[in-house]
């Protein structure tokens, strides 16, 4: 799930059909105009400027203005009408989204830093458990510009009152500053969301803000080329607390067999060649579940391809164009990440498979926070931070390169595993439990290394993503395994 805790329990073996782009239930003369939108934008900018140049200045206070920066920038293109609209029964309206942010910044860093948390998700109208996705798009929500000035109101106080939380040791929360970060990384996974439902868009495709270059490969890799891990003892999960979630903790040590793993993502010219070769007709590639998948929602190739003559076309946002052989596929599902490892003579990696491959250097017997080294995700590392708006052709990160030789572990696309989503050894709920551990079970497969809509703040070898094995609105694609 994510971002954490938006998706309603269900059935696996639930398949909602796409229904018919709800219609905004705003007149026009309700909302803002654009050139409302851009003025209340300058004004929400202007605002959080202000607070940052008053000092003393908080270090979380240029964290979150950051954050927000980025999710004003998605939403500056939208009009009430698209931020109302549910696109998908999956997805919410944007203006929920926002809301949320709001909702979840106020409990966190005006109500619950001090004495007993009394609930991890606010009551009312923005609390996901009350209110599922499906059921977001009837609710009474808000305008665009009413949810513009609570989030601008919302950081106001919050910033009032900054300067004036200090790093306290015996407050869990404010130890290294992980309160601010957990609401930081909370706002940028809903970036990547509205990049979801984007993407879901009816109507008028989403106007991608387009920023980053998509670079041309830097070196070639050869399709389906493995590297081999070595096995033996390797630490798992970490033991920080200023920014890690609570299921990635705590650090533990694992015994692993030898193994082999791709040595980049599945590529598009590799998925068109199990189609080509029949792999979604062929009943003994699939597992029970999946086949039954397949006969129910009647897809045959990744979610947003399509067939015209003898060529494929992809849609990316506002943009269409021949799919492109050398990029990782992307939206597809668990089911078909497995039925295609299995006609590869191949299958999926569990996720301490996947990160020890993307972390462990058997050189130092250590473990990488990121792919290739401590330093933080840049562009100028891996396909992150959103605007590319798209996956990159494999090869083209030099430094996207694991002690072992696996390629884009971070960025381009999350990467399915065999294993279903549970807490380590020793795990424990904090600061909530609705974050992570009412959804641990057999329900949900896990996924691993962030996107090209993932933020950098919310990615490193350790982050664990999750979902129902069905979904193909993620930027999720795959990299196979094969025992030693």
């Amino acid at each position: 799930m994510f971002p954490r805790g938006l998706a309603h329990k269900r059935s696996t073996m639930q398949f909602p059909k796409r229904a018919e782009v709800r219609p905004s239930r705003l007149r026009a003369s309700d909302g803002p105009s654009r050139a409302h939108v851009v003025r209340i934008l300058k004004t929400v900018t202007a605002q959080l400027r202000h607070a940052l140049a008053a000092p003393p200045t908080h270090d979380a206070a240029s964290l979150l203005a950051e954050a927000r920066g980025r999710t004003l920038l998605l939403v500056s293109v939208l009009t009430d009408e698209d931020a109302a609209t549910q696109h998908d029964p999956l997805m919410s309206p944007v203006v929920w989204d926002l809301g949320h942010i709001a909702r979840f910044e106020e409990l966190w860093l005006t109500r619950n830093l001090e004495g007993h948390i009394a609930f991890g998700e606010m009551p009312g109208l923005f609390n996901p458990f009350e209110h599922p996705r499906r059921e977001r798009g009837a609710l009474d929500l808000p305008t665009l510009r009413t949810t513009f000035a609570d989030l601008a109101q919302t950081r106001h106080r919050v910033l009032a009152q900054i300067d004036g939380i200090a790093d306290d040791p015996s407050n869990p929360l404010l130890r290294g500053g992980y309160v601010f970060a957990m609401v930081a990384q909370h706002e940028y996974q809903h970036g990547e969301t509205i990049l979801q439902t984007m993407q879901l868009k009816g109507g008028t495709p989403y106007a991608a803000p387009r920023a980053y270059p998509i670079h041309e490969p830097r070196f070639a890799i050869e399709p389906g080329s493995m590297v081999r891990f070595p096995g033996g003892t390797v630490t798992i999960g970490t033991d920080d607390t200023s920014a890690a979630y609570d299921n990635e903790r705590p650090l533990h040590r694992v015994e692993i067999k030898p193994f082999q793993i791709d040595r980049a993502p599945v590529t598009n010219g590799e998925y068109l060649a199990f189609m080509e070769d029949g792999g979604y007709m062929r009943r003994e590639l699939w597992t029970p579940d999946g086949w039954n998948w397949l006969a129910e929602s009647q897809v045959a190739a990744p979610k947003h391809w399509r067939r015209e003559g003898s060529r494929w076309l992809v849609r990316e946002m506002d943009r269409e164009g021949n799919v492109d052989p050398r990029r990782p596929v992307v939206h597809v599902c668990w089911y078909e990440s497995s039925a295609y490892a299995r006609w590869a003579g191949k299958r999926l990696p569990t996720e301490t498979e996947w990160e020890a491959a993307a972390s462990w250097d058997p050189a130092s017997v250590s473990a990488r926070r990121f792919p290739w080294g401590e330093e933080a995700p840049t562009p100028a590392h891996a396909n992150v931070d959103q605007l590319s708006f798209g996956t990159v052709p494999v090869g083209a990160y030099a430094a996207n390169v694991s002690p072992i030789g696996c390629y884009g572990m971070i960025g381009d696309v999350w990467e399915w595993t065999s294993s279903d989503f549970t807490g380590y050894p020793g795990f424990r709920a904090f600061p909530y439990a609705e974050y992570s551990e009412v959804f641990f079970g057999s329900e949900y497969k896990v996924l691993r290394g962030g996107s090209w809509a993932t933020r950098p703040g919310a990615i490193r070898n350790t982050f664990r993503n999750w979902d129902y094995p069905i979904r193909r609105q993620i930027f999720a694609g795959f990299r196979c395994a094969r025992d030693d």
